[in-house]
C-alpha cells in the first residue's frame, strides 16, 4: 500500500541525521553546529516550581487548561507582557490565547482564516525559513507563496511584493534561520499595507527573547495600534528558558477576531496545555530575568568569534544576526578543491570530511551556536575544519 500524502514528505533533518551516522561509523567525530536548541536543561528556576506544581494536590494543575489557564491564572496575559516593553497592551483592543507551543499551533492559523467557499492565498516565510508553516499548508492542499528575502533586502521582504489577493501572511521574526528582525518603522508599513488589502498578519516571535539588537520590535507593540487590523503573534518557551523545547508552553496575542478564530478551532481539537509546566515557565520570566539574560548573552558572543572566525576562512555571512542562535552562510563555488553545486553537497562534504555538521537551505548553509564554543575543543575543531576547507567563491 502506498501513502496517501502528497509527495515530498522526506525531512531535511532526517537526511542530514542519515549523514552523520554514515561519517560517525566510518570514525569520524561530530561537532553539531546544525542543533537547534539549546543545550542542557531548563532554567533551575523554572524546574523548581514546576516541580512545586506537579506535586500540589490543587485539581486546578492537572486538569483540562482548554483555552484558558485555570492551574496558573492569567498565564497567556502575564506571559505575552514578560516578552513586550512596559505595559505596552494597556487599554488596547486585545485578546489572548494560551498554547501548547508554537510548532502545533501553526496549522490552525490558515484553518482559522479558510473560508468554505474559496481557497486562501497564503504567503510564508520559508525560502529559506522555518519550513513548518509551508508543510501546513500543503497538507491543507494549499499553495504557498514564499516570500522573497534575501541577502540584497537583508531578509527582511518588501512590503511592496505584497500583492491584492492575499489572504494571510505567515511570518517569523526573529527569524529562524538567519536571525533577521523586524523594526517599529517597517512593521508600520506592513500593517498599514494589509489593513488596506484586508490581508491577516500571523507573527511566529518564538525567538523574541534572544533578540539582542535593541531595534527589534514585536508585532504586537505596533499592529495594536491597527483598529481596522486582523493579526496574531506567537511566543514560546522553547528558547526563552534554556532548554524548554520540550515543555510545549507558550501563548498567542492578538485581534479578538483573528484570536477568537483560532481558539474556536483549538477548542474543539486540543485540551490546552500541562498547567504545572505553565508555572515553572511564568516564574523564571518574572522571576529569573537575570539567567535568561545570560543565555541571550552567550549566544551573541559565540556568534561573535564564529562570525569573526569563518570569514577569516573565506565563508560569506548572508546576513549579520540580530537574535537567536542562528547564522546563515553563502554556499561556496569551491571547497576542498572540489566544485561545489549545492549546498547540500557542501554541507554533507563539511560532515564527511571535518566532522562539522551544518543544515543546507541551498544557495545557504545554516550554523548554530548552542554548543559550548567558548570551550578550547570546539574552537579548534571549527577552525582546523573551515582551513581545511579551502573554500572559494
Amino acid at each position: 500500500m502506498e501513502s496517501w500524502l502528497p509527495q515530498g514528505g522526506t525531512n531535511l533533518f532526517q537526511a542530514i541525521k542519515a549523514k552523520c551516522s554514515e561519517a560517525e561509523g566510518k570514525g569520524q567525530k561530530l561537532w553539531r553546529l546544525s542543533i537547534g536548541q539549546p543545550n542542557g536543561p531548563a532554567l533551575r528556576s523554572a524546574r523548581t516550581v514546576a516541580s512545586q506544581a506537579v506535586l500540589s494536590d490543587q485539581e486546578t494543575i492537572h486538569e483540562y487548561q482548554d483555552n484558558g489557564s485555570p492551574g496558573v491564572i492569567d498565564f497567556a496575559k502575564r506571559f505575552v507582557a514578560a516578552h513586550l516593553p512596559f505595559k505596552c497592551l494597556e487599554n488596547r483592543n486585545v485578546a489572548y490565547l494560551p498554547i501548547p507551543g508554537i510548532k502545533p499551533m501553526l496549522g490552525l492559523i490558515p484553518l482559522a482564516c479558510n473560508s468554505s467557499h474559496e481557497e486562501i492565498v497564503v504567503r510564508t516565510m520559508t525560502n529559506p525559513g522555518y519550513p513548518t508553516p509551508a508543510d501546513w499548508c500543503r497538507y491543507l492542499q494549499l499553495d504557498p507563496i514564499p516570500l522573497v528575502t534575501t541577502p540584497q533586502n537583508r531578509f527582511r521582504f518588501s512590503i511592496k511584493d505584497i500583492k491584492p489577493g492575499t489572504n494571510l501572511i505567515m511570518m517569523n521574526y526573529p527569524a529562524n534561520p538567519h536571525g533577521q528582525i523586524a523594526t517599529y518603522g517597517w512593521l508600520m508599513e506592513l500593517c498599514e499595507r494589509c489593513v488596506d488589502l484586508g490581508i491577516r498578519i500571523f507573527n511566529d516571535a518564538a525567538y523574541a527573547m534572544l533578540a539582542f539588537n535593541k531595534k527589534h520590535c514585536a508585532l504586537a507593540e505596533v499592529a495594536s495600534l491597527y483598529t481596522g487590523l486582523s493579526w496574531v503573534e506567537a511566543f514560546s518557551a522553547s528558547k526563552a528558558i534554556g532548554n524548554g523545547t520540550g515543555w510545549r508552553i507558550g501563548a498567542m496575542v492578538g485581534s479578538p477576531d483573528f484570536i477568537g478564530d483560532i481558539a474556536t478551532i483549538k477548542g474543539n481539537t486540543d485540551s490546552g496545555f500541562v498547567a504545572f509546566s505553565a508555572a515553572g515557565v511564568i516564574h523564571a520570566l518574572e522571576n529569573d530575568k537575570e539567567n535568561i539574560i545570560r543565555y541571550r548573552q552567550a549566544y551573541k558572543q559565540r556568534l561573535a568569534w564564529l562570525i569573526k572566525t569563518l570569514q577569516a576562512y573565506g565563508l560569506k555571512l548572508a546576513v549579520r544576526p540580530q537574535a537567536g542562535f542562528f547564522s546563515l552562510w553563502l554556499c561556496p563555488k569551491e571547497a576542498f578543491g572540489q566544485k561545489i553545486k549545492s549546498a547540500e553537497q557542501f554541507n554533507f562534504l563539511m560532515i564527511e570530511k571535518t566532522g562539522v555538521v551544518g543544515v543546507h537551505f541551498h544557495p545557504y548553509i545554516r550554523y548554530a551556536v548552542v554548543a559550548p564554543l567558548e570551550q578550547e575543543e570546539w574552537q579548534q575543531a571549527i577552525i582546523k575544519a573551515f582551513k581545511q576547507a579551502h573554500i572559494k567563491y
